[in-house]
């Protein structure tokens, strides 16, 4: 331990090493539940890229593991310490570098929270996309490392089709520019597609080029209610299957509505088994939502209330933004799965879910990415009753299992973490994961970055 303080204070300032194990401590895991997490010997809070050298020079020198992090908002345990590790939190590496307009890009350093970004840019009559649930705390740089998606997904894609180039600095202190400021470019292997989603564990992001897009209309929303959670899958397949962009399109089934009912008083009848919510930032949004209203009271929904309004939009909204706060209070603790299946596949999915709630005697709510498939069972449990933790963890993986059954992919925005790297092989296949652990080698020879992570 002094020897890794010695070498680690060559070339970092005090304030920017933190040792008391309570403070440590509290860097020691992410937002998951159920995954492991270990005892930090030190946490690292650079300021340049030079330090973030210095920093993997000194761990490669001393064999020691790294666990890089940004706001620890993740939900796999991708950003948890292990025994012994150096924590390299980038949160203060948080400048916007450069915004420009004429090329539509933005620079930043990792630590830069996504509502900063999104605000900036749009200062500039500018849009950065990608939006995940947390964007008010969470770091394009966590962002990066775990591809994260969110509620525009259905429309303006995740976070790996803005991400044109990166800096990195890798497991031996080199820095790697990969990517391009164009807006075109296939010179070589994508590296920078194959770093998003990495968890960290090919290299450290110290800069990011992003793609931006001109500042959408204001969006318009409209909400439709169904007796049935097949009945709104029906309606989903018909607006994606008649060409429709919607810029949202969200789904809730019957527990995720109670319980937001309970938490806000929001009046939606208790008879509503899914409630459908769509937006539409086009240039008439209000004729779109015409026409996907007819097609939802086509699938049978019982009710159909379109905004007149940006205001009212937001009251509409407001039910999909308080789901997971909502199903947070029906008991002590949940897991947040994130399995995607195709669009066709969804109502299967929401039914099995339904059917594995029955079988482990559990409460478990589902919020929906509609437009993309990408289901958020939210399985709701007492942590402090070892049966009913068992349960959890059992239905969480019948979740997994049943979305890949139904030809989908255990995560689709949250990564894979430690929460779920025993499935992992059973998605990829024998071939896939021996390639992907050859990648990793190539990348960090001596194993040292965010170890126990992926594989």
């Amino acid at each position: 331990m002094d020897d890794l303080l010695t070498h680690l204070r060559a070339g970092l300032p005090a304030e920017a090493i933190l040792t008391d194990p309570d403070v440590t401590a509290s860097y020691a895991h992410d937002a998951a539940s159920f995954c492991a997490a270990g005892a930090p010997a030190v946490v690292v809070l650079p300021s340049t890229v030079e330090q973030v050298q210095h920093v993997m020079r000194t761990a490669t020198a001393l064999r020691v593991p790294v666990v890089p992090q940004g706001a620890r908002t993740g939900l796999s345990g991708a950003a948890n310490a292990s025994d012994g590790c150096i924590v390299l939190s980038l949160v203060t590496m948080d400048r916007i570098l450069e915004i420009n307009p004429v090329d539509r890009i933005a620079v930043v350093e990792p630590g830069v929270v996504n509502a900063t970004l999104s605000r900036e840019v749009a200062a500039h009559g500018l849009y950065y996309p990608p939006d995940p649930s947390s964007w008010e705390t969470c770091t394009i740089g966590g962002n990066i490392g775990t591809a994260s998606g969110g509620l525009c997904c259905v429309k303006y894609g995740v976070t790996a089709e803005y991400v044109l180039g990166l800096d990195v600095v890798l497991a031996d202190g080199r820095l790697l520019t990969t990517g391009r400021r164009t807006a075109k470019g296939v010179a070589g292997y994508d590296l920078t597609r194959l770093l998003v989603g990495s968890e960290g564990t090919l290299g450290i992001v110290v800069r990011a080029v992003l793609a931006l897009k001109p500042q959408p209309p204001r969006q318009l929303a409209l909400a439709a209610e169904f007796p049935s959670a097949a009945a709104a899958c029906a309606a989903v397949c018909a607006i994606m299957e008649r060409g429709h962009t919607p810029s949202l399109l969200e789904l809730m089934d019957r527990t995720t509505i109670q319980a937001v009912n309970r938490l806000a008083k929001m009046g939606l009848p208790d008879s509503t088994e899914a409630l459908l919510l769509a937006a539409f930032d086009t240039p008439d949004p209000a004729a779109d939502l015409a026409a996907v209203g007819e097609l939802c009271t086509a699938a049978g929904a019982t009710q159909v209330v379109p905004a007149e309004d940006e205001a009212e939009s937001e009251l509409l909204l407001q039910a999909r933004r308080l789901s997971l706060t909502a199903l947070e209070t029906v008991s002590s603790a949940t897991m947040i799965d994130d399995v995607c299946v195709p669009r066709s596949r969804l109502a299967e999915m929401l039914d099995g879910t339904a059917a594995i709630a029955e079988t482990y005697g559990l409460t478990i709510g589902v919020c929906v990415h509609a437009g993309d498939g990408n289901t958020h069972p939210v399985v709701c449990f007492d942590h402090t009753d070892p049966d009913e933790s068992r349960r959890a963890r059992e239905s969480f993986d019948a979740i997994m299992a049943l979305g890949l059954e139904l030809g989908g992919t255990i995560t689709g925005e949250h990564g894979v973490g430690v929460l779920k790297k025993e499935w992992l092989a059973r998605e990829l296949g024998a071939v896939e994961v021996e390639l992907q652990r050859s990648i990793k080698q190539a990348f960090d020879p001596l194993g040292i970055l965010n170890p126990g992570k992926l594989f």
